[in-house]
């Protein structure tokens, strides 16, 4: 860690601290780039009221921010969220519900929340849904498709973290299918994904398969479902950390 993200950590920490102490809750935003959805989640709320935290997605920031200071209110005040109950008064005309967020997703979204509590993931998630304008939520047959992929559901499909369908064409190469490991991926500008065994595939080893097979193959994959429209992650073998940077163009295979 170099020194400036080493301050940088040191001094969010200490402002976390603060508004648990002072407000009853820290709220933790990260904002969206040009694939995800932005979120804010709560920090405090376990801590101090014996509530679940709460995370919610792709909404603005400050309704966000409106919504999860409604619940630190009510748990303040001795009352507590339960899952899978329509609730009224948290989203202006529509109902939302709460659902209980997985433990293995903890390490993708709530890395400050992990750190508050000494990164034992003891502490309860409830995520925060909201429905479409027809008051359908994300797993009704009906619910708007162009929204599908603005709130993740944390409590199911942990072996599939991408924001895509699990049938997406994704360009890989034989080789991947004959045991090489995965070390290069590229998620170019139009959307399409790329996962190979080196840097420089050949062109007539190609193929087209589906996303969800090469997560099954390699479900480390996973580790980089957040890369972002035309960026590339490149690992030295399957026992390094990925790293990342934008990619100068978006070669190899199209």
């Amino acid at each position: 860690m170099d020194k400036d993200h080493s301050q940088h950590n040191t001094e969010a920490e200490a402002i976390i601290i603060n508004n648990v102490e002072e407000y009853g809750c820290h709220l933790a935003l990260i904002e969206p780039d040009n694939y995800l959805p932005g979120f804010v989640y709560t920090i405090g709320l376990y801590k101090n009221y014996r509530h679940p935290e709460v995370i919610c997605f792709g909404l603005n920031t400050n309704v966000m921010a409106g919504i999860l200071n409604h619940v630190r209110d009510i748990a303040k005040d001795g009352s507590a969220v339960v899952p899978n109950v329509l609730y009224p008064g948290y989203l202006q005309g529509y109902q939302v519900q709460f659902i209980e967020v997985d433990k293995a997703f903890y390490p993708n979204y709530l890395g400050y929340a992990s750190w508050f509590y000494d990164y034992s993931h003891d502490y309860p998630v409830f995520q925060l849904v909201w429905p479409d304008k027809q008051q359908l939520f994300p797993w009704d047959e009906a619910f708007n498709p162009a929204w599908k992929f603005k709130q993740p559901l944390l409590d199911r499909d942990i072996g599939f973290k991408f924001y895509e369908e699990k049938n997406m064409g994704v360009y890989t190469t034989k080789q991947v299918f004959e045991g090489q490991p995965i070390l290069y991926v590229y998620h170019n500008e139009d959307g399409d994904w790329q996962f190979h065994t080196s840097d420089h595939p050949d062109i007539t080893d190609s193929l087209l398969v589906c996303l969800e097979e090469i997560t099954k193959l390699d479900p480390s994959i996973n580790e980089i479902y957040h890369l972002q429209y035309g960026w590339s992650a490149w690992r030295s073998s399957v026992d390094e950390n990925w790293q990342y940077a934008e990619s100068a163009d978006e070669e190899v295979i199209n």
